[in-house]
């Protein structure tokens, strides 16, 4: 099997981590946030409650010498960064931007069922996840300009359930 890129390992040592309860802010999600600053965010980022899956995204990324799309922050930004991909060509580590009810969502593709893409993500569920989101909601798949593809489509069983809003 080929290796997965280094923004993906980076994402998935991620797994777990969660926002804080209540009013309080999660350390490390806010400690992504200042590293990758306004610039990059397109905002000043100071609270978890505030959809934070661009955040992560980015982060992951920067750390492997990408530079993330502009105004990181909004999901639906990812849409035109980077290069398209067809979904035949989907390999673990692709970026999916998906529609949702007030705003979109961003993650990593790792894999797929007939109905759903699996998706590394943050903001999923208050945390970094693994979840399946519908392949109908995807309006973006998107893979860093200049790297080549590594790897190809993954199928996986469908055994969790289909997320319907991760924010």
């Amino acid at each position: 099997m080929p290796k997965e890129p280094g923004w993906l390992v980076d994402a998935r040592r991620r797994l777990g981590t969660r926002e804080a309860a209540g009013s309080a802010n999660s350390p490390t999600i806010l400690g992504w946030a200042k590293r990758l600053g306004t610039r990059v965010l397109g905002m000043i980022y100071n609270a978890d409650s505030v959809p934070w899956c661009g955040v992560f995204v980015a982060d992951c990324l920067q750390q492997d010498g990408i530079v993330p799309a502009a105004i990181a922050v909004r999901a639906t930004s990812w849409s035109a960064w980077g290069q398209a991909l067809r979904p035949e060509r989907l390999a673990p580590g692709a970026v999916l931007v998906f529609a949702r009810p007030g705003g979109g969502h961003v993650g990593f593709y790792i894999g797929e069922d007939p109905t759903a893409y699996h998706v590394l993500g943050g903001n999923q569920g208050d945390a970094v996840t693994i979840a399946r989101v519908a392949k109908a909601r995807c309006i973006a798949r998107r893979w860093p300009a200049g790297r080549p593809v590594i790897g190809k489509p993954v199928q996986r069983a469908a055994r969790t359930p289909i997320s319907n809003d991760e924010a």
